[in-house]
């Protein structure tokens, strides 16, 4: 398998779940400005939309967006317990998790990531929006280890990929969200409990970004 990235994107998010699995892939840079691969070639080729994740199979079958890759990545090896059976409510749950974190966080992070392009007023309104929607989350970890419960899953390891955005510029100085999580002390015991797994100390790593000791 093949994980095109960005280092610091969404996509460290399948990069600690593929760490996870123990199975062999390959990392492939995409440079996020020119669209081009470390190789040179076109990752518009790959992906018409030009951004990552994206999940190159042994039998050259793509697969784009990292709720879905995560998932299907999971399933690989479902011993893990990164990922509930399918069919079962507690998958839903998870689906749940997936998509409040894509839609809510993740996008929500966009106007603050290029504030210089959204504009004063989208960025005074995601702030305190984003702001909200973290505070839930650390209301959710109050009595449970992690986002499902006692058992890690690939929500935690996206989740942890976004956190990651709050004040590490995760493509250079102009891309920084200024977002503090020193208030909620859940969130920071979440945050240093995930960070001490050996897959995502390997994939902070190998994308060359700083192991923090605390949510920014």
């Amino acid at each position: 398998m093949k994980l095109y990235y960005v280092p610091g994107a969404c996509s460290l998010s399948p990069h600690i779940v593929l760490n996870e699995l123990g199975d062999d892939f390959s990392l492939v840079k995409v440079d996020y400005k020119t669209h081009t691969t470390q190789d040179g070639g076109d990752f518009f080729a790959r992906n018409p939309f030009g951004y990552v994740p994206l999940l190159e199979l042994e039998d050259g079958t793509r697969l784009r967006e990292g709720p879905a890759i995560v998932q299907y990545l999971a399933d690989r090896k479902p011993a893990l317990g990164l990922a509930p059976a399918n069919g079962s409510l507690a998958r839903y749950r998870l689906q749940e998790w997936l998509n409040f974190l894509s839609t809510e966080i993740h996008k929500g992070f966009i106007p603050l990531l290029y504030a210089v392009l959204a504009g004063k007023y989208a960025t005074e309104s995601a702030k305190p929006k984003l702001a909200h929607r973290f505070a839930w989350i650390d209301e959710q970890l109050a009595e449970r280890a992690y986002l499902m419960g006692d058992t890690y899953t690939v929500a935690d390891a996206y989740l942890f990929a976004l956190t990651q955005w709050g004040q590490a510029s995760w493509l250079d100085s102009v891309y920084k969200a200024d977002i503090h999580f020193d208030d909620l002390t859940h969130l920071q015991r979440w945050y240093a409990r995930v960070r001490e797994r050996p897959a995502v100390r390997k994939a902070l790593a190998d994308e060359g970004l700083k192991v923090t000791t605390r949510a920014a």
